[in-house]
């Protein structure tokens, strides 16, 4: 008996520790092509921890891993929007295809979470309707403080009378109430510089103590809000501008190829009030909006690497950031291919190491991006016949399913020159982790040497003009110059990261508590 109730405790005890998350639902009336990415909304690295189809009747099931219990964003057909998730949880979820993400109903674990978190978004959308911030950031500083301190009032007392009704975690009412503070604090520092501006004269002007103490007040969780907030760390950055500003202007005098994350790195050093966590996160920040992204330089990349291992100390933080970076650049030029595990469509396996004595392309695609049958299988068709006879072709599915990739691949390069082979688990898949891709990175083409080593970054467009360099000097080929492809260019623009990136800072800068009217 005490052996069984020792393996229950157990049992209890590693659920309680889980971080898996199990999603499923339906959203009514949506498109089989449609898809489902979750994203923790308090990262640095803001990359989809899931991307899930969606079945012809609007279904989808899927599991991942959850850094910590927080808020999450749920992508959907270009709109997102908020759900509260924690580990171990079996989320049910349900909407319609013309309002989802926007409007969803959660039952089963976290029902009670997210419906606190709707009820207190609801009512500020109506609240801030009634809330002038410009007229009241017009009038005399003790107006505005007693303003917005009424308005942090009201917004807390709604925030009071729906835990009363819904019952919810602690973590969510712990973040929804530093969220408020968090909005609060942007209105005071938009407040604060516009007075500094206009009092740009008097170079002694300051805000009044009672101004401070507030502002103090409603960061007294600095930690948890810098860890957990990107419009809490949009704050700060604010905060410190206007310094950063002079300093930049002065450190980069007479040079050309200083970035903002070095700059910025070297201000940080300067600020003593500033906690090392509360560093880690504000240089995280800027490197990831700033100076990480598809086209950046190697030599700038590895600056940015250097300054990610050596001044940020906090370990997720740090790994975070290394991930995007390894999203955006991939297994590094020079490097062996990842030996990873793709089967061909008779069900053999296939290596990558199996097309030597060439240069190889290898391009990942899935057949849920409609753009690649329209715009970039064409496109592909006519680089392979230039090349051919000089370069192997791997085209690596990466659709959910074996017999999807079977259907896929025999439609789209029927006739195409090339290896045809899909990576088990989609986006899962061995491949797809050792290559650092996602679904914004479809389609995906990365250039290996004769010797199976690395030769490129990752592109996103066949026809950009460094790839066609690149695969000319490979081959010892010379490419006709053609005009781009309107609609590829459009498809694939080196944006899609730093959009991704930008997402979640986004959202949460909707969740103002008042609108200017």
């Amino acid at each position: 008996m005490k052996k069984y109730l020792l393996l229950f405790v157990i049992a209890i005890f590693v659920m309680s520790c889980s971080k898996k998350v199990e999603i499923k639902g339906k959203i009514a009336g949506s498109s089989p092509l449609e898809r489902i990415e979750f994203v923790e909304a308090s990262g640095v690295a803001t990359l989809p921890l899931t991307n899930i189809g969606l079945d012809k009747d609007g279904n989808f099931t899927g599991t991942f891993e959850a850094p910590k219990d927080g808020m999450y964003l749920m992508n959907y057909a270009g709109k997102s929007n908020l759900i509260f998730l924690k580990g171990g949880q079996n989320i049910n979820i349900s909407g319609n295809s013309a309002t989802f993400p926007n409007e969803f109903t959660v039952t089963g674990d976290g029902k009670a979470d997210n419906e606190f978190y709707q009820a207190c978004q609801k009512f500020l959308m109506t609240y801030g309707q009634t809330i002038d911030i410009q007229t009241l950031s017009s009038g005399t500083e003790d107006a505005f403080l007693k303003g917005i301190q009424k308005i942090s009032a009201d917004l807390n007392k709604n925030i009071e009378e729906n835990v009363k009704k819904f019952n919810p975690g602690k973590e969510v009412i712990e973040w929804k109430k530093n969220d408020v503070n968090t909005a609060i604090l942007n209105v005071m520092a938009g407040y604060e510089m516009s007075k500094k501006q206009q009092n740009a004269g008097n170079p002694s002007f300051k805000v009044s103590k009672a101004f401070t103490d507030y502002e103090n007040k409603l960061q007294e969780d600095k930690e948890k809000m810098v860890a957990s907030s990107p419009f809490f760390r949009q704050y700060l950055l604010q905060k410190v501008s206007m310094d950063f500003e002079k300093f930049a202007e002065a450190k980069a005098k007479g040079k050309t190829d200083i970035s903002t994350s070095e700059l910025f790195n070297d201000f940080l050093k300067t600020k003593k009030d500033l906690s090392q966590t509360t560093k880690d996160y504000l240089l995280a920040f800027v490197i990831a909006q700033r100076d990480m992204h598809l086209g950046t330089p190697a030599k700038a990349s590895a600056k940015i690497l250097e300054i990610i291992e050596k001044d940020i100390k906090d370990s997720t933080v740090k790994e975070d950031l290394k991930k995007m970076q390894f999203a955006i650049n991939g297994v590094k030029i020079g490097e062996a291919a990842p030996d990873v595990k793709l089967t061909k469509q008779d069900g053999s396996t296939f290596k990558l190491s199996d097309n030597g004595g060439k240069p190889t392309v290898v391009m990942f695609y899935a057949s849920w991006n409609p753009y690649i049958s329209e715009g970039t299988v064409p496109v592909v068709k006519e680089v392979v016949n230039f090349y051919k006879a000089k370069m192997n072709f791997v085209f690596v599915n990466l659709d959910d399913t074996k017999d999807q990739f079977t259907k896929t691949s025999k439609a789209m390069f029927s006739g195409v020159q090339g290896t045809n082979v899909y990576g088990e688990g989609g986006l899962n898949s061995d491949a797809a982790k050792k290559f650092g891709i996602y679904g914004f990175k479809l389609p995906c083409y990365i250039v290996l040497d004769k010797a199976g080593k690395v030769a490129s970054r990752p592109y996103m467009n066949l026809g950009e003009q460094e790839l066609v360099t690149i695969l000319d000097k490979q081959t010892g080929l010379s490419a006709p110059m053609a005009a781009p492809n309107p609609q590829q260019q459009q498809m694939l623009t080196p944006e899609q990261m730093q959009q991704m990136q930008e997402m979640a800072a986004q959202q949460q800068q909707q969740q103002q508590p008042a609108q200017t009217k």
